[in-house]
Order: structure tokens, then sequence, then C-alpha cells
């Protein structure tokens, strides 16, 4: 990363990446990429906060007709493990 350009958010996805990933220390992850230790630092904890959300469906019937076959299924999946 050149000094005084912004980041781009591809560059901080793959920083956060590599920081989480990687097993290296943290320090030697932004001596490798020009980022400081503070900026490396906030971001994997906005990347922390944004996964912590679960995303936006906007259709949920899916999920809700997929759930209610599951149920229907679920005593005959015991009952066979109980005979």
């Amino acid at each position: 990363m050149q000094t005084g350009s912004r980041p781009t958010a591809e560059f901080r996805a793959k920083a956060v990446r590599v920081a989480l990933t990687s097993g290296l220390p943290r320090k030697q992850v932004t001596a490798g990429s020009g980022i400081g230790f503070s900026t490396l630092k906030r971001w994997i904890q906005r990347e922390r906060r944004n996964s912590e959300k679960p995303p936006i469906q906007s259709d949920p019937e899916p999920e809700i007709a997929e759930l209610r076959k599951e149920n229907r299924m679920l005593p005959e999946e015991r009952d066979a493990l109980l005979a």
C-alpha cells in the first residue's frame, strides 16, 4: 500500500483474513502490508461486529417451508432410532 492512499475494501478484507487465519503475529502482518497495528486492529473489530449480524433475508418462506418439512420428519426418525 502506498503512503497517503486509502486502502480498498479488497485490501482491507485481505489484511483481516491474513491476520485472522495465517497464524502470523499481527505485528508481522502489519509490517508486511504497510499498515499500522491500530488500523489492522480496528479493521478486525469492524469485521467481527459485521459478521455477528445475521444476514437479512428478504423472503423467509423457503426457510420456513424447509423447517416445517424437517419437523414432520423428526418423529419418524426418533421412532426409528428408538425401535
